[in-house]
């Protein structure tokens, strides 16, 4: 089990981490073209065990990851790219992520949670139906978006994107019917040089006021 967070002893702690944290956000973004060499096991454990730390109802915990190393990213690609598609591909140095994760939701985990005996009186375990939200979903995001902070704070690039064929990458990886591909995350140290940009790199974001509605919408 996930023990619980190291409590920081002293108020210039507690600032320092949150500048740490701070940088971590602002500095990461979507990389679409890698290097080859190749990412330490460790390291990628490490950064799972750090999404593993995102919340879960129920600590239901419905996050898994299917990660494919050095060759074997050959296995997605072939899937999820032909290979008659690849030479127009706007992205090739994507293609040279040497590590490819798939991040996955099983709704099952929820279900059997929520009929245990202290859960059970929710109803949330009767089926995915009567849920009010797919939390399953929601979890896996946090779990996703913790995992892709981890590998900011380890110097890695990250490209989060939809996946395509999914009937092929679920027949080839084994995936049940009960477990939801949210997307795949390809991975690895960013290629030096300048890398084409996704489309909606020039757009402007928001700002907190556009965001925040205070007392009512």
């Amino acid at each position: 089990m996930v023990g619980r967070w190291q409590r920081a002893s002293s108020s210039s702690a507690l600032a320092r981490n949150a500048v740490q944290f701070s940088d971590v956000v602002r500095s990461r973004r979507m990389t679409r073209s890698f290097e080859s060499t190749p990412v330490a096991s460790s390291v990628l454990h490490s950064c799972v065990e750090l999404g593993l730390r995102a919340p879960s109802a129920g600590k239901s915990q419905g996050w898994h990851v299917v990660l494919l190393q050095g060759e074997e990213t050959s296995r997605y690609w072939d899937v999820a790219l032909a290979q008659e598609k690849r030479a127009s591909f706007a992205f090739p140095g994507l293609l040279k992520a040497p590590v490819i994760a798939l991040m996955l939701a099983d709704s099952s985990a929820y279900l059997q949670r929520y009929s245990e005996p202290d859960k059970q009186h929710t109803g949330l375990g009767a089926s995915e139906e009567v849920w009010p939200a797919p939390y399953w979903t929601i979890d896996a995001s946090f779990s996703t978006m913790t995992f892709l902070h981890a590998l900011e704070d380890n110097g890695l690039g990250a490209l989060f994107f939809a996946h395509a064929n999914e009937g092929g990458l679920r027949a080839e990886f084994g995936l049940p019917d009960h477990v939801q591909i949210l997307g795949t995350v390809a991975l690895g140290y960013p290629a030096t040089g300048d890398a084409r940009p996704g489309r909606s790199a020039s757009r402007v974001g928001k700002s907190v006021d556009d965001v925040i509605h205070h007392s009512q919408w």
